[in-house]
This record gives C-alpha cells, structure tokens and sequence, in this order.
C-alpha cells in the first residue's frame, strides 16, 4: 500500500502526475469482494493549492468479472475520470463524494483506496457475459416496446379552450 502513498508535504505548489499500472496484487491488497483480478493503468495529478489539492484520477484497463447468468469469468473494460478536492482544515472528514478534508498535518495521501473505490462504482449491477448482452438488449426492448403509446397529437378540447384563453388577453 505504500507504492500507492504521496507525500504531500514535500510537495510544491504546483501540478505533479504520479503514473500507476496494477493487477491482482493490488485487488487483494484493498478488497477483492467486488474486484479481484485485472489490469488497470491509472494516471493521478495532483494539482496543490495553499488550502487545498485537487487530484484527477483517470483509469483504464480491464477488470475480470463474473457473469450472473452463466458465471463465466470475462474482461470488462473499465475507463474512468474521476476527481476529488482535498481541503485542509482542522478535522479529517468527508464532506461529499467529491469534497475531503485533511487535516493540515497531514503528511501523505493514500491513493489506492480512492483508486480501487472508482473501479467498484464503475461495476455495473448486472455483469453479464459480452455474449449476453446483445440478447439482453433485445429482451429489454421488448418489454419497452410492449408499452401502449400515446399519441402526441391527441388532446383533450378541454385544453385547446384554456389555451385559447391566454391568447384573448
């Protein structure tokens, strides 16, 4: 975990990039319930300020995941850009998804845990097989199709009359 650590106090103010590539390794290290396996290349720049850094987080790769439907593993590719504005201050606290903030003694920042929590939101709820997907999407397609439509251009006279009645003024 601390390859994933940056000493922010021996940082300048100014914009620094810190250039990561990672596997299973770093899945086992932060939690494999979600994600346990994959490739992933991340790209961080942290831009420091007097009160505060802000750090873009740009991802990519692949993460290894397993089908609901048929519980084959496959690739799932993963492409995020994310970022989070660390703010000093007095006590340590999250203030948003976006908004942490650190307290002014703080030495480092660990990277990692934010980094493995972008690729878990980046998951989606029904993993299904690339094979799947197509068919799925039909089926969902189906379903939205099956739904009467109302026609736009029907309306009530009712309605026609109140309108009517802005246009006399």
């Amino acid at each position: 975990m601390e390859a994933y650590r940056v000493n922010i106090q021996g940082l300048s103010n100014n914009i620094h990039r810190f250039d990561y590539a990672f596997g299973d390794e770093f899945f086992g290290q932060y939690g494999a319930e979600t994600v346990a396996a994959g490739a992933i290349n991340a790209s961080v720049t942290l831009d420091k300020h007097e009160t505060f850094i802000e750090a873009n987080f740009t991802l990519s790769g692949a993460i290894k995941l397993v089908c609901d439907r048929s519980l084959e593993e496959f690739d799932f590719p993963i492409a995020v850009d994310r970022k989070i504005i660390f703010k000093f201050g007095h006590e340590p606290a999250e203030v948003s998804d976006e908004i942490v903030v650190i307290g002014y003694n703080t030495e480092s920042l660990e990277l990692g845990q934010f980094m493995y929590e972008f690729i878990t939101l980046a998951v989606p709820m029904k993993k299904l097989h690339p094979r799947f997907r197509k068919e799925d999407e039909e089926h969902d397609e189906i379903i939205y199709t099956s739904e009467p439509k109302e026609d736009k251009d029907e309306t009530d006279p009712r309605w026609d009359k109140l309108k009517n009645l802005n246009k006399n003024k």
